[in-house]
């Protein structure tokens, strides 16, 4: 059924108009939920640092993770000390955390643990990302800027500058979920876009996304993935477009005579991973796959953000400071 919708929302097929009030009963929620908190029924929190919030209006993940990364080195680039929040979609605890580098992803999520590990910076994971700013910056008061993966329907955490992430789908057939892809209206104002070059009409800034040359271990031993080309290769990926990073693979000159996609934060649990192909995997899949084969190749993915972008960017962070670094966006603006 997952598929079927996915491959409805690209197109106004029957699938589609069969949902389409279940969609228009959806709109009614948004807008009324919207309209709380523009009428102050609903307040969204302001924190006393500036918070970027990256994340997309369609459903099934739109590549924000790397993005958010990015988003990250640039302020440490800046000379910022930041931190990210995240709700740890997928993971099986409850309650306010701080995710550490050798955390189990069952317990913090993939997506927050791959940031930790990449990028060093605290984060912090709680249904309410509200509740994860609390607590970051009660543990590390000297941050100075705030990222949250995801959250652009969050309206409980105020935010200063929220960066719109697009993929290959752009806007999918264009309604509201579950007749389309989209969690909100689009278009709506927000601060900056990102999308692929090929979406130049969603208008923003271009991003590309391919892989990384080297795949690593979990003993951190490193390959060329040119050197992966003459091994029986089985890829397997637990992401929101498993076809995506396969398409990847073959872009670089891979062909894996086996392909395994699994849902978004899978566990894989109960997946046949024996055999004597070589395993090639996402990085965010890797926490999770290398307790059960920790011969398996992660394979990171590299984005390449238009310098137009972090211009724009930046003008929006100097007039935070010369406003005094406070909340400029209220919950009416997301």
């Amino acid at each position: 059924m997952r598929a079927a919708l996915q491959r409805a929302w690209l197109h106004r097929g029957a699938l589609a108009v069969l949902l389409l009030p279940l969609a228009w009963a959806y709109a009614a929620a948004v807008a009324l939920r919207r309209a709380m908190y523009r009428l102050g029924v609903l307040r969204g929190e302001r924190l006393a640092r500036p918070v970027v919030v990256v994340g997309n209006v369609v459903a099934g993940g739109a590549g924000k993770t790397p993005v958010v990364m990015a988003v990250v080195e640039h302020l440490q680039a800046r000379g910022l000390r930041a931190g990210v929040v995240s709700r740890g979609f997928g993971r099986k605890t409850t309650g306010c955390r701080e995710v550490h580098s050798h955390a189990d992803p069952a317990d913090s999520g993939d997506e927050p643990l791959l940031i930790r590990r990449r990028t060093g910076v605290p984060v912090f994971v709680a249904a309410r990302r509200a509740e994860a700013a609390r607590a970051l910056l009660a543990a590390y008061p000297d941050t100075q800027a705030i990222v949250s993966d995801d959250g652009l329907q969050h309206l409980a955490l105020a935010r200063d500058v929220e960066v719109c992430v697009f993929d290959e789908r752009g806007t999918g057939n264009g309604w509201l979920l579950p007749a389309g892809p989209l969690r909100e209206r689009w278009p709506r104002d927000v601060d900056l876009v990102l999308r692929p070059p090929a979406l130049a009409r969603l208008g923003g800034y271009a991003i590309t996304r391919s892989l990384a040359p080297q795949g690593a271990r979990a003993d951190g031993t490193r390959i060329a993935l040119e050197e992966l080309r003459s091994k029986p290769l089985h890829a397997i990926a637990g992401i929101a477009n498993p076809d995506a990073f396969f398409a990847m693979l073959r872009d670089a000159g891979l062909h894996p005579a086996r392909c395994t996609p699994l849902p978004d934060h899978d566990d894989f649990e109960g997946i046949e991973l024996a055999g004597s192909d070589t395993l090639v995997c996402t990085e965010k899949d890797a926490a999770k796959l290398w307790r059960l084969r920790p011969d398996a190749w992660s394979v990171p993915l590299e984005v390449r953000i238009d310098p137009a972008f972090w211009d724009a960017f930046d003008r929006l962070l100097d007039r935070l400071h010369d406003a005094g670094l406070s909340s400029r966006h209220g919950p009416e603006a997301a």
